[in-house]
């Protein structure tokens, strides 16, 4: 971690960090909506929705500190009131500190593709991430997953479309338009310069 970085953690975690438990802390209250991100690497996704959106309360999970660290600095330089970071495994988040029918929308942007079929068993989206997604979205939320890797992009649309809990919001194959509120990340353009697809994935809660 940056020096920077570090004083990010030590200063500002106390005033946008929430500790991991079995049961969510006391969130700020007047806010229309509540939505998570998960993976949010550096934050720059997270922080230019939650900007833009400050009606609605954002959290973002991440266990890689020097992203924690870089987000924490952009918060407090901008100072939003509407977002809060999770430094924790996302799928003991899910289960234990996100009550039932409470998000209003669940983020997942480029999560790691583990693109060695040995490997696949290692992606996030499987039957648990379905069935804890399920339990923390209200009825008609969405979950927004967006992938750089067309198998990988495949597989999960192929799950959610299998799924009768979940309501397609795209075409045919489960695939959306980029949402407006979702930013281009840098890396993102660079690939689509050079002729590679992103594929942007919008389930609903059915019930």
């Amino acid at each position: 971690m940056t020096p920077s970085q570090k004083n990010a953690l030590a200063s500002y975690w106390p005033l946008y960090g929430l500790e991991f438990a079995h049961v969510m802390p006391r969130l700020p209250d007047g806010f229309d909506t509540l939505k998570l991100e998960i993976g949010i690497g550096n934050g720059d996704a997270l922080i230019h929705m939650a900007s833009a959106d400050p009606d609605s309360l954002y959290i973002g999970i991440e266990v890689h500190e020097p992203g924690i660290g870089r987000c924490l600095n952009n918060i407090h330089q901008q100072q939003l009131t509407n977002l809060r970071l999770i430094r924790h495994d996302a799928i003991e988040v899910l289960e234990h500190m996100i009550a039932p029918a409470t998000l209003d929308r669940i983020l997942l942007f480029f999560p790691d593709p583990w693109h060695k079929k040995r490997h696949h068993k290692r992606r996030i989206v499987n039957q648990r991430f379905r069935d804890l997604g399920y339990r923390a979205l209200k009825p008609g939320a969405s979950i927004h997953i967006a992938t750089d890797w067309q198998d990988y992009a495949e597989s999960i649309a192929l799950q959610f479309l299998e799924d009768a809990r979940f309501a397609n919001q795209g075409d045919t194959a489960g695939y959306v338009v980029r949402p407006q509120y979702r930013p281009l990340t840098r890396f993102e353009r660079r690939g689509l310069k050079l002729g590679h697809g992103v594929w942007d994935l919008l389930f609903a809660r059915a019930c």
